[in-house]
């Protein structure tokens, strides 16, 4: 499976990397690297518990245009 994650540099210089099409799947790492690794550890930790509890996999996601 393939998802969308973002990531951004916090105040402190940790990288946080998230799921949105996952609710509540979230890491971190010291670098961006290290933050993709373990965002895809946590998406499959995320899926199995999901699984486990009959939860939808994932939610749905969309684009929006919003003029700014």
């Amino acid at each position: 499976m393939k998802f969308i994650v973002s990531i951004e540099q916090d105040e402190d210089g940790v990288f946080i990397a998230e799921c949105p099409s996952i609710p509540g799947c979230v890491s971190q790492g010291k670098t961006e690297q290290e933050s993709m690794e373990n965002i895809k550890e946590a998406i499959r930790d995320c899926l199995i518990v999901r699984e486990e509890k009959g939860m939808p996999l994932t939610i749905e996601t969309r684009e929006i245009e919003v003029a700014v």
